[in-house]
C-alpha cells in the first residue's frame, strides 16, 4: 500500500513529498479545538504565511519536525530554511506567540524518499520564551496519547485547514494495524484512528503526538505519513521520537551539529 504523507503534499515517483504549490495545508479529522496553547506547539509556514506542517519546540532554539517537510521536492535535498518561518506557542496559526525565523534544518542522514527515519531538526535564528516539551518514552500499544495539528478535518485532499489548533486523543495501535511492507515498529508508532473515524491529516505532518506524564506533557511522536487516503481509512504513522533521543541529544548539544 503506497504511503502518503500528512504534509500539503502530492505523490512523486510513488513517494509522498510535499510541493510548495500543493494546496493550502489542510486539521485533525475528528479532533476538536485545543483546549489550552500547548507553549511547544509551532506551525511551520512558508515566509509568505501560508501553512506547510507542525513543528515541537524541545529546546529554547530547537525544533523537531518531519524530515519530508524540510525536503525541497525539486531535488530531494534539504530546503533553504530562510524561506520558512514558525508561530510557536499560538493556536491560531495566523496570529500570537512567538513567530520567529530558522537559520538551519538538520534532516536525519537516513532519510529517504519513503519517508524512512522521518525526521528533522529546526534551529531557530534566536531563543523563544515558550515553554519547550521534554521527550518521554516510547509508549506501549493501547496506551493514550494527543495529537495536535492544523491539518485537514475531511480526509481528502483539498480541504480547508483549521483555523484554530486542533487535539485528538486517541492510542497507540498494534503495530499489526500498520501494514506498509517497511513499517518498523522500533522507529514508528502505529497510531490508531478509532473505527475508521478519526486520524491526523494533510497538513498535520511534522506536528507531535503528547503524553501526559508527573504533570506535563511529554513527546513520543512526530507525525509522518498514513498508509491511505482518505486519512482516516487505515492507522497512521508516527516517527518514534524516542528511538532518535541520542540523534537528537548529539545535533543539539552545544558544539553539535548545529
Amino acid at each position: 500500500m503506497r504511503k502518503r504523507s500528512l504534509g500539503s503534499a502530492s505523490l512523486v515517483g510513488g513517494a509522498a513529498l510535499m510541493v510548495a504549490a500543493a494546496a493550502p495545508a489542510a486539521a485533525i479529522v475528528g479532533g476538536t479545538d485545543a483546549t489550552q496553547p500547548y507553549s511547544f506547539m509551532a506551525s511551520m509556514q512558508f515566509a509568505s504565511g501560508d501553512p506547510l506542517c507542525g513543528a515541537t519546540l524541545i529546546a529554547p532554539q530547537w525544533l523537531v519536525t518531519a524530515g519530508h517537510c524540510v525536503t525541497d521536492p525539486a531535488t530531494l535535498g534539504v530546503a533553504d530554511p530562510a524561506k520558512y518561518q514558525f508561530r510557536i506557542a499560538s493556536v491560531d496559526p495566523a496570529q500570537g506567540g512567538e513567530l520567529v525565523k530558522a537559520d538551519k534544518f538538520i534532516r536525519h542522514e537516513g532519510w529517504d524518499d519513503q519517508l524512512h527515519n522521518d525526521i528533522a531538526l529546526v534551529h531557530l535564528t534566536k531563543q523563544v520564551r515558550a515553554r519547550p516539551i521534554a521527550i518521554g518514552t516510547a509508549p506501549p500499544p493501547g496506551a493514550t496519547v494527543r495529537q495536535l495539528g492544523w491539518g485537514s478535518t475531511c480526509p481528502h485532499h483539498g480541504c480547508p485547514g483549521a483555523a484554530t489548533l486542533q487535539q485528538l486523543d486517541t492510542a497507540i495501535a498494534d503495530p499489526s494495524g500498520c501494514t506498509v511492507p517497511d513499517f518498523n515498529s522500533a522507529r514508528q508508532l502505529c497510531m490508531d484512528n478509532k473505527g475508521g473515524t478519526a486520524s491526523a491529516c494533510y497538513g498535520d505532518s511534522g506536528g507531535p503526538a503528547v503524553v501526559a506524564g508527573y504533570g506535563r506533557w511529554l513527546l513520543v511522536g512526530v507525525t509522518s505519513h498514513g498508509q491511505t487516503s482518505p486519512c482516516v481509512d487505515l492507522p497512521g504513522v508516527d516517527t518514534n521520537v524516542a528511538f532518535y533521543a541520542d540523534w537528537i541529544a548529539a545535533d543539539t548539544r552545544p558544539g553539535g551539529a548545529g
